[in-house]
């Protein structure tokens, strides 16, 4: 793959409040890329450790689907490229560990930790909206992955408008909109990086039963009406929890039944 290109440039710096970074783990500050998911795919080939790429801005950002992400300017690009050990569908697990740390970043630099949520997949909610995406992006073969990337945005600053989403989804908030707030994506990188790298060494040592644990204990609409999408299909049940592979459990007009991917609407 083609390295994207990118205008190397050091961001402003915010050393204020700002966490240990990770030993051991990489840091690439970019000004303007094209995605930071597809530049930290690029670095893949020539890692020795897991490492983050920051933008500050990105003329090609995806969500999922394809969907495109808007990126002004003071908002969060970032993504972590990684060579996991082990099965394709452990690795699919981490992005419940960026999920915990995206909660831990958020509550540590705004002290209101009971104001975010976790939304199924892949969502952290503020004040009910939606503040923050991740995409989990890989290669491998045979039940194996070679590299993974996990691309997070977050709207620290700016919100895309209404209009602009799928109807039915949830509204897009930002955190300086929400709180008052102002974080650099700088200072926001440490704290997250942190706390993921913590997610991590306890996902290794133990598994996914205590992020599973604390991911519910955080999770937005546990025990409610949810709706789930696949493709053209749509089923509506309560939200009861995830199971051991990750996956959505609803409960059907009595019948327990597990959702390993879909899009989830209120």
């Amino acid at each position: 793959m083609a390295r994207p290109q990118s205008r190397q440039k050091p961001l402003s710096a915010d050393p204020a409040g700002a966490a240990p970074w990770p030993l051991g783990v990489g840091r690439h500050l970019l000004d303007v890329v094209d995605s930071t998911n597809a530049h930290a795919a690029s670095l893949a080939p020539d890692l020795t450790g897991p490492a983050w790429v920051l933008a500050a801005e990105q003329t090609a950002g995806r969500g999922r689907r394809g969907r495109p992400w808007q990126s002004p300017r003071g908002n969060f690009y970032g993504s972590l490229v990684m060579k996991p050990e082990g099965a394709a569908d452990q690795a699919s697990l981490r992005s419940f560990i960026a999920a915990l740390a995206l909660y831990d970043a958020c509550a540590e630099l705004t002290g209101v930790p009971q104001a975010f949520s976790l939304k199924w997949p892949n969502d952290v909610l503020l004040n009910g909206g939606k503040l923050a995406g991740i995409l989990l992006e890989s290669t491998g073969a045979a039940g194996r992955v070679s590299h993974l990337v996990i691309g997070i945005g977050v709207n620290l600053i700016a919100a895309p408008p209404v209009e602009t989403v799928e109807p039915g989804a949830v509204t897009p908030v930002s955190l300086l909109a929400e709180t008052g707030v102002r974080i650099t994506p700088e200072n926001f990188l440490t704290h997250l990086a942190a706390s993921f790298a913590q997610w991590e060494e306890t996902f290794q040592r133990q598994g996914f039963a205590p992020i599973r644990e604390v991911w519910l204990d955080r999770a937005a609409r546990l025990g409610e009406p949810v709706r789930a999408r696949t493709g053209t299909r749509e089923r509506r049940g309560i939200f009861e929890t995830i199971d051991a592979t990750g996956a959505l459990v609803l409960n059907i007009d009595g019948q327990r039944e597990a959702i390993p991917a879909a899009e989830v609407f209120f």
